[in-house]
């Protein structure tokens, strides 16, 4: 399951969506998470579907490979998911217990709960596959940079996010070598109630968090032999540069939102 995930991996590729600048994939990746809450009948989410598809299409990327990488998830959203269906009341009652009611409304809002979730997982995996984390790095600089008038620690944190991303993948891997060591050992972690199979995960977090120390010493030590001291006045190797195709990407946004807003019901 872990090596599933696709939070935190590049795929190297030469699409359309590749060669977007970082800081309009990131700024419009926010901007899609945000027109979301526009959509309110299946009109708008069946636009806002075939505009993902046509992402997702763009970058050159199977669907399946997307739709794999997302199945690990499926639970958590699908737990979110009854709760909005089975604590939302409103329209006609079809079943009701104690506080617990299934009513039209709340099928109605879990329905729309899920597509949400789908659309934001399948934009932000595009954004993580399509984008080296170190240029993710460098857009959230540029972003952040106006901020450094009230001393915000810009580098810092954009340090701090680009090894947060890049180490993902790592930890994940990391994770199903120590899972497929104990499975040899005999460990089954799928084995009894949800609180026994809960029990069993602990001791995958021991040897994780030692790993993760060991490493992050590691490369802390890396830096400072490197003489690293933030990134004032360093130059630029990666330089962001803001293409046509990116005015384009805009536009077909603002579209988008014209569409979504004069679909609302």
């Amino acid at each position: 399951m872990m090596n599933k995930l696709l939070f935190g991996r590049f795929i190297p590729g030469n699409s359309v969506i590749h060669r977007l600048d970082p800081r309009n994939k990131l700024l419009l990746s926010f901007y899609y998470i945000g027109i979301i809450f526009l959509a309110n009948n299946w009109l708008t989410y069946l636009v806002l579907f075939l505009f993902t598809i046509l992402a997702v299409r763009l970058s050159n990327i199977k669907m399946s490979f997307f739709i794999r990488g997302v199945r690990p998830l499926i639970w958590l959203i699908l737990f979110t998911v009854l709760l909005q269906v089975f604590f939302t009341r409103g329209g006609a009652t079809y079943w009701s217990w104690g506080p617990i009611v299934l009513s039209q409304f709340g099928i109605v809002n879990g329905v729309y709960i899920f597509m949400r979730f789908v659309l934001i997982i399948f934009m932000s995996t595009l954004l993580t596959l399509t984008t080296p984390p170190l240029s993710l790095a460098d857009a959230i600089e540029a972003i952040l940079k106006p901020l450094r008038i009230i001393h915000f620690p810009v580098y810092e944190v954009a340090l701090m996010l680009s090894i947060a991303l890049r180490f993902v993948p790592t930890l994940m891997d990391e994770t199903e070598k120590i899972m497929n060591a104990q499975r040899a050992r005999g460990v089954d972690f799928g084995e009894g109630n949800i609180f026994q199979q809960m029990r069993a995960v602990v001791p995958l977090l021991i040897p994780l968090f030692v790993s993760s120390f060991n490493r992050a010493e590691d490369l802390a030590t890396a830096m400072e032999a490197r003489g690293y001291q933030g990134g004032e006045g360093r130059s630029k190797y990666r330089i962001l540069t803001w293409r046509a195709a990116d005015n384009w990407a805009v536009i077909a946004f603002v579209l988008l939102t014209g569409i979504l807003i004069w679909l609302r019901a």
